[in-house]
């Protein structure tokens, strides 16, 4: 049986997850784009589901000021139906919330139900449309926003990147 984990996302993890996002998405992050997030992007997170110790699955948010915006959600191939994208998404709501966000937001393609059913599954609701959004495709995106986030517990996370412990190694 494999070992699962999850944790923070490290440039050591860059190769695999942009191989996920090319196999995954139309118009995918390249590594150029997920290393920039990590060494620039002072208000992304991204949680990273390993299985023996190889990533299969990840989560990206921005955070600003109480808002969460999840950016990207994949699950490899695979790896898919076996609950890896909701226990990404529900690491990522719990990161949100202990770092004092209080409700978020995402876009997802209006053809793709099972992410849908992952959000509602989480607790997000649909709340508008985005016409046209996706330029590659012209397809809508739904507006799904969701304010019923976990207890947070700021003390208890692992993943929490307090402001006074600097960066960590793995991220730069």
């Amino acid at each position: 049986m494999a070992k699962v984990e999850i944790g923070l996302m490290t440039m050591s993890d860059v190769p695999y997850i942009a191989q996920i996002e090319k196999d995954t998405f139309s118009t995918p992050w390249t590594r150029e784009d997920l290393i920039r997030e990590l060494r620039e992007n002072q208000c992304a997170r991204y949680i990273v589901l390993r299985e023996d110790g190889i990533p299969v699955a990840y989560a990206g948010v921005w955070l600003v000021i109480d808002e969460g915006h999840i950016v990207n959600i994949a699950v490899r191939s695979d790896r898919r139906r076996l609950g890896y994208g909701e226990k990404v998404v529900r690491a990522m709501m719990q990161l949100a919330a202990d770092t004092g966000i209080v409700y978020m937001t995402l876009e997802v393609c209006r053809s793709n139900l099972v992410a849908q059913h992952l959000y509602r599954k989480a607790g997000f609701v649909e709340l508008g449309v985005r016409k046209r959004y996706y330029t590659d495709t012209g397809e809508d995106a739904l507006i799904y926003v969701c304010d019923s986030m976990p207890e947070p517990h700021p003390d208890d996370d692992p993943f929490l990147i307090r402001e006074q412990d600097g960066p960590e190694e793995t991220q730069a």
